[in-house]
């Protein structure tokens, strides 16, 4: 286990709350914190057993003064997060107290953490693996209880588990490469080991690819989905908003161009989160300020990942709506007929020349909020295919993840070409080994020092 110093930091967010907790991790831990607080009767930090809570008062030796009451937790290594020992102490939560309480610990000795640092010394002290730490903070921003699985996944283990998996089908490829390396002379132990190889490869090959098809949804459940909602004016777009976040968000009224820039919210369906954009109407104006709001809704119409495009069916296809409909031909889009308490007066027909086969055609009234429902499953199906609903599949979600199996892969291609033209097989142990390296980093196995250092330095303090 790694010896470092005694770290400390506030653990709970800044701000007014019931309970803040400043946590220290190290040798010094127990030391410090029996400086700091008085227990009832005849025990102290250093007497009373692990993993215990235990009641008293911080205390300013200096001043003679109690600084509040406090819980402190007591965790002695290895069976802590750190596997260092932690002390965790539990005061009010007020800026004040926890301020105090932190300033008094670095008086006494130790050093206040940097971000991520609790964790950093986690997974140096073999305490979780890279990914496994990275899910720490995916647990911490998950927007959705399907995010929070993900990330909960992660932590315990199931793509650690994947990926070590993987590395141990190739020792044996590397293991006969080594042998034929060593004994040259033996020429069908080279043609053998070629076969070996390729039938590692390609096995590799294909769980590799089949947890980079699952990405796509773990990206979406971690991050979310961009949806503009976008349509000319008075269609009936600040209507879906509040009606998608059951309050009144954005302004609704009759005049065309109150909406007169993007308004983003987050919301979850069918637990996938969505970043919803309601855009400005577009249309053609002299008005400076509109005109930056159609801008900005142009640019969110670029940029998402999905277009809820509202038309009103109780009009005819404007030329400002045959527009829309051009501009997001490309897009993944649902179609939304608003207004289906008024009377039908929009030619179908003519909707149809806009439309794409993967389109999906959704009729809603937001004064009634029929075909809500609908529209949120069209959403899911469109996104997830039914697939967010397998909880045991090892979903990717983190981008440095899928960047390095994308690697591994074409690492793999080499492989396989190497052992098609037949070039000596020291150099298809490179690729295969580079292969090995690239899964390595994912659970920090072959990760850089840089790696690490950027990578804990994106935690919040305390974590």
């Amino acid at each position: 286990m790694f010896q470092f110093d005694t770290i400390a930091a506030i653990s709970t967010a800044l701000g007014e709350g019931a309970i803040g907790i400043v946590r220290l991790s190290g040798e010094e831990a127990v030391t410090i914190a029996e400086k700091l607080v008085d227990l009832m009767g005849k025990k102290t930090i250093s007497t009373v057993d692990s993993h215990t809570i235990n009641y008293g008062h911080v205390i300013d030796r200096k001043a003679g003064t109690v600084v509040d009451e406090v819980m402190v937790s007591v965790m002695r290594a290895p069976r802590t997060f750190t596997r260092e020992d932690v002390i965790e102490i539990n005061c009010h939560g007020g800026i004040v107290a926890v301020n105090r309480i932190l300033e008094l610990a670095l008086e006494q000795g130790a050093r206040l953490a940097e971000p991520g640092e609790f964790t950093k010394r986690a997974f140096l002290n073999g305490r979780i693996d890279l990914s496994q730490a990275e899910a720490v903070m995916d647990l911490v921003r998950a927007k959705s209880d399907r995010a929070m699985d993900l990330a909960m996944g992660q932590l315990e283990g199931k793509l650690s588990n994947k990926i070590r998996e993987l590395r141990q089908e190739m020792l044996t490829a590397l293991a006969q490469i080594e042998v034929t390396i060593d004994y040259p002379e033996y020429d069908e132990a080279e043609e053998m080991t070629l076969e070996v190889v390729a039938q590692t490869a390609e096995s590799l090959k294909k769980k590799i690819t089949r947890l980079l098809q699952q990405s796509k949804q773990g990206k979406i459940l971690r991050e979310g989905i961009e949806t503009a909602i976008v349509g000319r004016p008075n269609v009936g777009k600040s209507s879906l908003l509040n009606v998608l976040l059951q309050e009144d968000k954005a302004i609704v009224t009759d005049i065309a161009g109150t909406t007169r820039d993007t308004i983003e919210e987050t919301i979850t369906i069918n637990g996938i989160p969505l970043k919803l954009i309601d855009t400005a109407g577009i249309r053609e104006t002299t008005d400076i300020v509109e005109q930056i709001g159609v801008e900005r809704s142009q640019k969110a119409i670029d940029q998402s990942d999905l277009v809820l495009l509202l038309l009103n069916q109780s009009e005819t296809l404007t030329e400002q709506d045959q527009e829309l409909l051009e501009r997001t031909r490309h897009k993944k889009r649902i179609i939304i007929l608003n207004k289906t308490d008024l009377p039908r007066v929009l030619d179908q027909k003519q909707l149809d020349s806009f439309l794409n086969e993967t389109d999906h055609l959704i009729q809603t009234s937001m004064l009634t909020q029929m075909g809500i429902e609908a529209l949120e499953q069209a959403i899911s199906e469109l996104f997830m295919s039914g697939q967010v609903q397998e909880r045991d599949v090892t979903y990717l979600s983190n981008a440095r993840h899928i960047n390095l199996l994308k690697e591994a892969n074409k690492a793999l291609d080499d492989v396989l070409a190497g052992v098609e033209m037949s070039v000596g097989i020291d150099l298809i142990q490179i690729d295969l080994t580079r292969c090995w390296d690239l899964l390595g980093e994912i659970t920090g196995d072959a990760a850089p020092d840089e790696l690490l250092t950027q990578l804990f330095s994106q935690f919040c303090l305390g974590k």
